[in-house]
């Protein structure tokens, strides 16, 4: 016998059934399972933070340093994380704008000038990255040699 659905449960992201329970916590976060197709899944499903283990707040106030300082190196070395980690969230910001964007202005307080300067740094640093461009005029790439 199914239990009642409440009012406020999700439809499921996979396959947009209706019939969907709670499914316990993961890391603090409600979990929901579909009956439907027997998939389970959390409120971070299709947003830029899936799957990461750090709060949208400190991803973005991570980002943020680095647009202020220039560089991940800088940002490594003040916010304590590694420079791989912010280099990841520098593409999946890149990929996802709408969300990020109004993370910034809604949870940091960003004027519209901050938030296009960020995307402006986060543009130029996502094609240095992906080897789009050299880190400086006269350095060669790996390939080039």
């Amino acid at each position: 016998m199914l239990r009642k659905k409440p009012a406020n449960n999700p439809p499921c992201p996979h396959c947009q059934g209706k019939q969907v329970t709670k499914n316990g916590h993961k890391d603090r976060l409600q979990r929901w399972r579909c009956h439907l197709c027997g998939r389970s899944f959390g409120p971070t499903h299709g947003t830029p933070m899936y799957r990461l283990r750090t709060s949208a707040v400190e991803v973005a106030r991570s980002l943020r340093v680095v647009m202020r300082r220039g560089s991940l190196s800088a940002a490594e070395e003040l916010t304590g994380h590694k420079y791989e980690t912010i280099g990841r969230w520098l593409r999946l910001a890149f990929h996802q704008v709408e969300a990020i964007t109004h993370a910034l202005v809604q949870e940091l307080g960003l004027t519209a000038v901050e938030v296009d300067a960020f995307w402006s740094f986060v543009k130029k640093s996502v094609q240095r990255l992906e080897g789009r461009g050299t880190k400086r005029p006269g350095w060669a790439r790996v390939g080039d040699v």
